[in-house]
């Protein structure tokens, strides 16, 4: 099983960069989209079904505003969308296809780097998505959660480490939680754990040249439970064409799908 997670920051702008056009080239199984920025009406027969995948997603209700979505070459038993908490729900983050055991959920956290009001909104996120992954583990599922989750972990994470301490994406609160994630909640954070000593960049500020000098930050992952986990055999992070300000994150699992 190939599984990308791409944060395209806008399924039209992406479109316009080449980012379908890379897609019918990847032999992917299934791809989880992040920052649709787009609703129903506004994707295009290709943005909906390209290249033999059927498109599920969960838009946003503000027009041009986040929103995730999963591609599949193989129809799904089940699909649910939301985490059945309105605030969140009407912000579009969340889609869950259950293919037998497996279950592949695209997820988008909130960003709190905008305004203390969003950071607060992100931490009330964190709050009721805790017990949404409890259960996730404990249902006996083979689940792979794919997305943007707004957090680097620790310092290996970010290049600036120590410039950001204070910032949103790595305050004490969040790396605790999302550590708590990896630790008690049970669930294996695949780049991780295949490369323990390669920083794994996925997103970069369009500030300066933070992309040209890979000044970059992880908080795009592709996050497991055990036995999933364990048959991740590599994974890469695509930047020969830059989609969007988040480079795809591609991994492959010894899995059938």
């Amino acid at each position: 099983m190939r599984a990308i997670s791409a944060n395209l920051n806008g399924i039209r702008s992406a479109a316009n960069k080449g980012f379908f056009d890379w897609l019918a080239t990847t032999g992917a199984d299934v791809v989880a989209l992040q920052e649709l920025k787009a609703q129903e009406a506004d994707l295009s027969e290709l943005m909906r079904a390209p290249h033999g995948y059927t498109g599920f997603f969960h838009y946003a209700e503000k027009k041009g505003y986040s929103g995730v979505g999963i591609y599949s070459k193989r129809a799904p038993d089940e699909v649910i969308i939301g985490l059945g908490v309105e605030e969140f729900d009407l912000e579009g983050r969340y889609i869950e296809l259950r293919f037998g055991k497996l279950s592949v959920i695209s997820v988008y956290l909130p960003s709190g780097s905008s305004s203390d009001e969003r950071q607060q909104a992100k931490f009330r996120f964190l709050d009721v998505f805790e017990p949404h992954l409890l259960a996730l583990e404990q249902s006996g599922r083979d689940i792979l959660l794919m997305g943007d989750w707004n957090i680097a972990h620790r310092e290996i994470d970010l290049k600036n480490w120590k410039g950001n301490l204070k910032n949103s994406g790595f305050l004490p609160e969040e790396r605790a939680w999302i550590g708590k994630v990896f630790g008690e909640l049970g669930f294996v954070d695949t780049w991780r754990t295949l490369y323990p000593d390669a920083p794994g960049y996925t997103w970069w500020s369009n500030r300066g040249q933070a992309y040209a000098k890979d000044v970059g930050w992880r908080i795009d992952y592709q996050i497991a439970t055990p036995a999933l986990a364990a048959t991740a055999t590599s994974a890469s992070i695509y930047k020969d064409v830059k989609f969007s300000d988040h480079a795809p994150l591609i991994t492959d699992y010894d899995y059938p799908f």
